[in-house]
């Protein structure tokens, strides 16, 4: 596994993460899978482990909770997020801080996931959702300030909402933040534009979630393919993006070298740009450990296959 410096904070982490969402509360997933692919991940030199006390509820830190018990001597990077009191995601425009990240409630939240992960300190801290309008209150930058000096987390960032990579610069050229957390991939490139290049200026660490566009990159969705009842796919994939991500994978297809998987080439696309520091795909199940471990080994892409797949960028903004 290659490392990347994880911005201003120095650490060392391998290239490719972990994301954990899956394995918390989408359909299909097994707990024994689930720690078994966790211990094979980190086998493979994932150190860098991504989750949320939103993920079941909580599972997903208890799950890990299982695998660091077990991985005492450090050398793991755990990173969870604090949920918005109004358990709205994506925050909405105008709604204060006041209403989403209250002091109370994040220091709430630190302390409930340092229970379920069984740890005293949490490595990276994040907020789930974020608007750069909240940087006018002060109480954020105070609560972060008091949390780091306590030692109950290492280093603090904002997780961006799909779509709004541009609404995270705020924070990223602020001071306050060590690291976002954006959705970044062959078909979300819009993170290049404006967020990567203040990111690389002010030494801020990039968390590329998404890399395979929840299951698109993966190359294996057809126009008939549904999940069960509750499943969060069946929303994001409604008719028209189904449609759309199927025939645009399809396109893709057209480009694979011999031997190459899509989510393989989905993968080393982002690992081909050095201003990400870790790329998060979720991993619920030991196959999916081995096929990203070995995009992995293979590395960044060849410069001209990168070029093409610029082409195939896919702007699915919200407005400034």
């Amino acid at each position: 596994m290659r490392h990347r410096t994880f911005g201003r904070t120095g650490w060392q982490v391998g290239e490719v993460g972990y994301g954990t969402w899956g394995m918390g509360e989408w359909s299909g997933s097994d707990d024994e899978e689930s720690l078994a692919s966790l211990e094979l991940a980190v086998s493979k030199g994932v150190d860098f482990l991504d989750t949320a006390a939103s993920y079941g509820d909580g599972r997903s830190e208890r799950l890990l909770s299982r695998l660091l018990a077990g991985h005492r001597g450090g050398g793991i990077f755990t990173a969870t997020k604090v949920p918005p009191r109004n358990r709205e995601w994506p925050s909405r425009p105008g709604v204060p801080l006041a209403e989403v990240f209250p002091p109370a409630h994040v220091r709430e939240s630190v302390d409930a996931s340092r229970s379920n992960l069984g740890v005293d300190r949490i490595d990276l801290l994040q907020l789930h959702v974020w608007d750069d309008k909240w940087l006018a209150a002060g109480e954020l930058q105070e609560t972060v300030a008091e949390l780091k000096r306590e030692g109950s987390i290492r280093a603090f960032g904002v997780s961006l909402n799909r779509r709004e990579p541009w609404n995270g610069i705020g924070a990223v050229r602020s001071g306050l933040v060590d690291a976002v957390q954006v959705v970044y991939n062959v078909f979300d490139q819009a993170a290049e534009d404006e967020l990567f290049p203040a990111c690389r200026e002010n030494g801020i660490a990039v968390i590329a979630r998404c890399p395979f566009d929840e299951g698109s990159l993966i190359g294996n969705l057809t126009l008939q393919t549904t999940w069960p009842e509750g499943d969060w796919r069946n929303r994001y994939f409604g008719p028209d993006n189904l449609a759309q991500s199927v025939a645009r994978a399809d396109a893709l297809k057209r480009l694979l070298p011999a031997g190459m998987t899509l989510a393989g080439m989905a993968l080393r696309f982002i690992l081909s740009n050095p201003d990400v520091s870790v790329v998060i795909p979720g991993m619920r199940k030991r196959g999916h450990v081995e096929s990203n471990a070995a995009a992995a080994v293979a590395g960044p892409l060849p410069p001209e296959l990168v070029a093409e797949l610029r082409h195939h960028r896919w702007d699915r903004a919200t407005k400034k």
